[in-house]
């Protein structure tokens, strides 16, 4: 007799199992319970069949003790099934975070001066000089000549200065989390307003 109880359970734990893998957590275990009051309700029916009432007895004890591992089993399996749907929700809201993510809201071209060198300064302070020197006499001659000379150093380094210049391209990116930052390139970085770029070491890249 207990051999036919385990077979009817086993038969209808695999059809109940088949048939919840497509519902939800909560359909699940409706239906995972009523199968096990169907499966208790028929253990009885066969417990009756019994010859003796202690058999019966036993019987009917076995048949409880499987239907109460039954719900048992079916609260287990739903609160895995819950468990598993809220670990699948994070990990899917992770994946739509992108860290270090943002989009361009300005890019901007300026004119960024060369480095002078001596040289400049040098070649502006003779050329100075050699003017200074012929403006006035004696002293004022002098002072002329020093008075051209530094005002030549200067106007030497700063033509060199611009030839030397060079382009820079300024993209400021708004984080999705609102942060801001501007970042630098000596060449055209083929960003425009509105792409969505994200951090690529200590500069950026369209994603």
């Amino acid at each position: 007799m207990k051999r036919s109880i385990l077979f009817l359970a086993i038969t209808l734990t695999i059809a109940g199992g088949a048939q919840a893998q497509a519902l939800s957590s909560k359909q699940q275990y409706t239906v995972d319970t009523k199968n096990a009051a169907n499966r208790y309700a028929e253990d009885k029916k066969l417990c009756a069949e019994e010859a003796s009432s202690a058999a019966r007895m036993q019987c009917l004890r076995d048949a409880k003790s499987e239907y109460n591992s039954a719900l048992a089993a079916a609260k287990a399996n739903s609160n895995s099934n819950v468990n598993s749907n809220k670990a699948v929700t994070v990990s899917t809201k992770q994946l739509d975070s992108c860290i270090g993510c943002g989009k361009v809201v300005a890019v901007n071209v300026n004119d960024k001066d060369g480095e002078g060198s001596a040289l400049g300064v040098i070649a502006g302070g003779v050329a100075g000089a050699i003017l200074g020197n012929q403006v006035g006499n004696g002293t004022g001659r002098d002072l002329a000549t020093i008075a051209g000379a530094a005002g030549g150093a200067y106007a030497g380094r700063k033509i060199e200065q611009k030839a030397k210049s060079s382009k820079i391209w300024e993209v400021t990116v708004q984080y999705d989390n609102g942060e801001r930052n501007t970042f630098n390139f000596d060449h055209d970085p083929g960003l425009n307003h509105g792409d969505l770029v994200k951090n690529a070491g200590s500069s950026i890249v369209r994603r």
